[in-house]
C-alpha cells in the first residue's frame, strides 16, 4: 500500500461528527469495538497482531492543522504544530493509519519527546502516562473521493473506511490524535470483538472541551 508523502500533511480534512451523531446501526457491529474502545489502541493491535507489531512513520514535521483540527485543540488563528503521520502495521501489513497534531506549546518540559519518537508508538507513550485524559470520540465514514480517502490509504479507489479522533491531555497539554481504521485490519473473531475496559481507563474519557491555547 504505497503512500506519497506529499499528499499527507496538506490533505483534505474528513468530516468528523460527534459520537452522538451516529445511530448504532450506522455503525458496523464488526468496527463498534475498534472505533470505541477506550483503551490503547497500540495495545490493542498488539494483541490482534501474531506477528511483529510495528509504527512507519509516513511524515513528520511542523505545520498548521487544519481547521477543524484548530478548532478542536483550541488552537488560535496560524497557530503551528508537529503534525505526525503514521501507519501501525502488523509484519509489515498497515492497519491503521494515525495522524497526530501536537501544538508547539504542548512541547514543553518532559513532554518534548513527543518532537522525537521516530518509529516508536506515541500510544504506548501516551498510556503510560497518569495524567492521561481523553475527550469523547468523534467519528467519520471516508469514501473514495472524500477528504483524507487518499491520506490514510494512499489510494483513490477502495471500500469506505471509519475513523475515531479524540483529543489527549497530559499534565494539561493538549494534543489530538486521528486513527483510520483500514481495510486490512481484522474485524472478525477476537479482534473484532469489543471488551468493556476497566474503571480506570473509563474514567478517562471527558467531555470538557480542550482548554484554548494562547
Amino acid at each position: 500500500m504505497p503512500h506519497d508523502i506529499r499528499h499527507l500533511i496538506h490533505a483534505r480534512e474528513p468530516n468528523w461528527r460527534p459520537r452522538y451523531q451516529y445511530p448504532r446501526d450506522a455503525i458496523p457491529a464488526l468496527m463498534r469495538g475498534w472505533l470505541l474502545d477506550p483503551g490503547s489502541l497500540t495495545r490493542r493491535l498488539q494483541c490482534a497482531c501474531h506477528g511483529r507489531f510495528s509504527v512507519r512513520v509516513l511524515a513528520q514535521g511542523r505545520g498548521r492543522p487544519h481547521w477543524g483540527e484548530m478548532r478542536a485543540l483550541g488552537l488560535r488563528d496560524r497557530g503551528r504544530a508537529v503534525i505526525r503521520e503514521v501507519l501501525l502495521c502488523c509484519d509489515g501489513e498497515p492497519w491503521v493509519y494515525a495522524r497526530s497534531v501536537i501544538p508547539a506549546t504542548t512541547l514543553r518540559g518532559r513532554e518534548r519527546r513527543l518532537d522525537h519518537l521516530g518509529n516508536r508508538s506515541l500510544g504506548a507513550w501516551l498510556f503510560a502516562q497518569p495524567s492521561l485524559r481523553r475527550t469523547l470520540f468523534e467519528l467519520v465514514r471516508i469514501q473514495p473521493g472524500d477528504g483524507g480517502y487518499h491520506a490514510a490509504t494512499g489510494s483513490d479507489s477502495g471500500p469506505p473506511i471509519w475513523g475515531r479522533r479524540s483529543v489527549f491531555s497530559v499534565h494539561g497539554r493538549p494534543l489530538l490524535v486521528s486513527e483510520v481504521f483500514l481495510p486490512t485490519l481484522p474485524t472478525g473473531g477476537e479482534a473484532g470483538r469489543f471488551r468493556l475496559q476497566s474503571a480506570r481507563n473509563r474514567r478517562r474519557l471527558t467531555d470538557r472541551p480542550a482548554p484554548v491555547l494562547r
